[in-house]
């Protein structure tokens, strides 16, 4: 099913520090002296919402390809960068962080044809490389790397996408600066571009034979910037080998009946196409076409979006189906082939209090839950019958247990905030597990832990926060802390390792994350709880959290920094606009700052259903100008803040990030710095380079520690 604000998943990338923490040492630094760009304001640009007119004097940076715009940008960076250029310990982080990072990472690997391929980063490489071992041979193979294209600040991320056949296998991969997608063909065998060539968004491909594969795709247009263009209508197409794209089958989708998302992918066998759609980032329909049978009808399983559904794997007899009618915490059922409408399912795993997820291999079914954000899995037959619990090593993030019918092994990345990524192998019918591959950054995690506690937000709800530091650590109330959220679209933040983190923790250091509502850590209810007109609930709970850890002295408001990004962004903006004081510093990426406007600009008008929009009623609107952090910026003495963006996000629009940093600056009236540092030649946050990542984190770590008074011991 499509999540259109992913938290990426990078989870299992992220790790590695080193075994010293020191208790920070304060110290009083010089104020940097910032002189803001000058800034136009249009006092003619308003809109009437209900009778309710609302000026929006900078929406000329909604033009993000204009030239005064680009201006605007060049400027803005200029003076963050002169800023950070003055913080005398920021080379020293950023040494140290490519320190940290300069350890070689693995991905699980997964099998195809007669290879098992895996992705292999030496320490500092741009990008990760793409290996095989053949069959019986344990000798790599370099496969791809992306490390020798041309461009190589456009490679977004690397897909690999293969084929059945141990004779024939293609891969692709898209190379762009946006949500947008170039697809490139080659022949996995001979590793000769076969000529294909597309371009699409929000899609991955799905391979039938050796003859071409199906992707969705939406209708291209020229347009004059990033902000100008929605998202609608799209549909689904199949590719055959050798054509231009101009030339692509439709498969299904029309324009008379518009869907804004629309994905399709084979089962293992190649027999059932699977086709959902959805209109928003929430519930979704599901349809199967029997290709086995020539000229066979699309059969719709679900027509209505009211909950959301996903097919897990299919056999002669049944689809078996996660969803959440009537479970809000997930159930799987399984459907007859033959007539697999919803009177039909019967449930074979129920619903527990924990939310669900399951994947299938070697003929089994595996049932990862989430409990208080920490994970535990289970393997059971078809039948629903469990066969056993997978011992983890520890309570954490575990991911993987996927695979083809017919493996033997399986394997998953375990992780969690002082346990870096490890990758284990798991054989499927004993449940015998070893060690795959074991980080070897140099990192002692018994040296450090992370407490789980639960505080009371504003209406009384309760609010479970992981916090990590190093053990025997004295809570004096001034230790820097890092306090990181999220609060939507049922995103679940779990547990994983992060080397930047280590600049944190080896500085007498915390990181908090508290599981608060609109995420799905307890499933829809949870998520529920935060939407739409109780999204309040959410920054409540946010604000709640900083105030727990200054009572209970693990920092004060001095010395705490909040961090969030697209979602979590929008958290920021709101919450340091309600409480300006709540903070010493504030990290507002890719942040949803503009409430009022978010659905006219590209992927916006899907977010609707953890949203609603201004248009809606007159109550949505005066509920979204109540919070929305554009609107709500007035004359105050704001935290320092550093607002990240890039200039060509194209789903949450810098156009967001633009004018909250241009209104932020204006209305500054304390001594901290408001800065916008806008990544230029990049999107949404996936896919960066490593200096891309060094450098960004380096300024962040630098940022903060200047602003509390804190000595890094570099």
């Amino acid at each position: 099913m499509y999540k259109l604000l992913l938290v990426v998943a990078c989870i299992f990338f992220m790790m590695a520090c080193n075994n010293s923490t020191n208790q920070s040492t304060l110290t009083t630094y010089k104020n940097i002296e910032v002189k803001y760009p000058l800034s136009k304001k249009d006092s003619t640009v308003k809109d009437t919402y209900f009778g309710t007119v609302v000026a929006d004097p900078y929406r000329w940076l909604e033009n993000d390809t204009s030239a005064a715009t680009a201006a605007w940008v060049k400027a803005e960076n200029d003076v963050t960068q002169n800023y950070l250029s003055q913080i005398p310990f920021k080379d020293a982080i950023k040494t140290r962080y490519e320190k940290l990072y300069n350890y070689e990472k693995y991905s699980a690997p997964f099998r195809q044809g007669k290879y098992m391929y895996y992705y292999k980063n030496s320490g500092l490489q741009n990008q990760s490389v793409l290996y095989r071992e053949a069959d019986g041979n344990k000798t790599a193979e370099e496969f791809l790397d992306p490390n020798t294209f041309q461009k190589m600040e456009q490679l977004r991320w690397l897909a690999s996408i293969f084929q059945k056949t141990e004779v024939w296998q293609h891969t692709i991969f898209p190379k762009v600066e946006s949500d947008w997608q170039k697809i490139i063909v080659m022949d996995a065998i001979t590793k000769k571009q076969t000529g294909d060539t597309l371009e699409l968004k929000f899609s991955g491909a799905s391979w039938k034979g050796n003859d071409g594969f199906y992707y969705s795709n939406y209708e291209r247009t020229k347009q004059g910037n990033v902000s100008s263009a929605k998202n609608d209508n799209q549909k689904l197409y199949y590719h055959k080998l050798g054509t231009p794209q101009s030339a692509d089958k439709l498969i299904y989708g029309n324009d008379a009946h518009a869907v804004r998302y629309m994905w399709g992918y084979l089962s293992e066998d190649e027999k059932w196409l699977i086709i959902g759609t959805a209109n928003e980032t929430y519930g979704n329909t599901m349809y199967v076409q029997d290709l086995s049978k020539p000229g066979s009808p699309v059969i719709p399983i679900v027509t209505d979006t009211k909950n959301s559904h996903g097919i897990v794997d299919v056999d002669d007899n049944y689809f078996y189906i996660q969803t959440d009618k009537d479970a809000p915490t997930n159930k799987l059922v399984t459907a007859p082939v033959a007539d697999p409408k919803p009177a039909n399912w019967k449930t074979i795993v129920e619903a527990k209090p924990e939310v669900l997820s399951t994947s299938a291999v070697g003929g089994n079914i595996f049932c990862t839950y989430l409990k208080d954000a920490v994970n535990k899995v289970y393997q059971f037959d078809r039948t629903g019958k469990q066969i056993r619990e997978v011992q983890l090593p520890g309570l954490g993030t575990a991911g993987g247990f996927s695979g083809k019918k017919d493996e033997k092994e399986t394997y998953y990345v375990f992780t969690s905030y002082v346990n870096p990524a490890t990758i284990y192998k798991m054989d499927i019918a004993s449940g015998k597990t070893e060690v795959y591959k074991e980080s070897k950054v140099q990192f002692k995690p018994q040296d450090f832990e992370s407490k789980q506690v639960f505080y009371t937000s504003k209406d009384g709800t309760k609010i479970p926060m992981l916090i990590t530091y190093k053990k025997g650590m004295e809570l004096t109330g001034k230790n820097p802390c890092l306090l990181y959220g999220y609060g939507g679209f049922s995103v679940s933040l779990t547990p994983y390792f992060s080397t930047s983190n280590m600049i944190l923790l080896e500085n007498g250091g915390i990181f908090a994350v508290p599981n608060i509502r609109g995420g799905g850590e307890y499933g829809e209810d949870w998520h529920n709880a935060g939407i739409k007109t109780k999204k309040q609930n959410v920054f409540d709970d946010f604000i709640a959290a900083a105030q727990y850890l200054v009572d209970n002295k693990y920092t004060s408001r001095d010395m705490l920094a909040i961090e969030g990004g697209s979602n979590g962004g929008l958290l920021i903006g709101a919450c340091i606009t309600q409480k300006p004081d709540m903070c010493k510093v504030a990290f507002p990426a890719v942040g949803v700052m503009d409430m009022l406007r978010y659905h006219k600009f590209t992927a916006g008008a899907g977010w609707s259903y953890d949203y609603g929009t201004a248009a809606d009623s007159k109550e949505m609107f005066e509920y979204l100008y109540k919070y929305s952090p554009l609107h709500n910026l007035k004359p105050a003495a704001y935290p320092a803040t550093m607002v990240t963006t890039a200039d060509h996000d194209d789903r949450v629009v810098p156009a967001h990030s633009f004018k909250f940093a241009a209104t932020m600056q204006e209305n500054q009236k304390g001594t901290n710095p408001v800065l916008i540092r806008i990544e230029t030649k990049a999107g949404h946050g996936a896919g960066r380079s490593t200096q891309q990542i060094l450098q960004e984190q380096a300024d962040k770590w630098s940022f903060m520690f200047y602003n509390m008074g804190v000595k890094p011991d570099y």
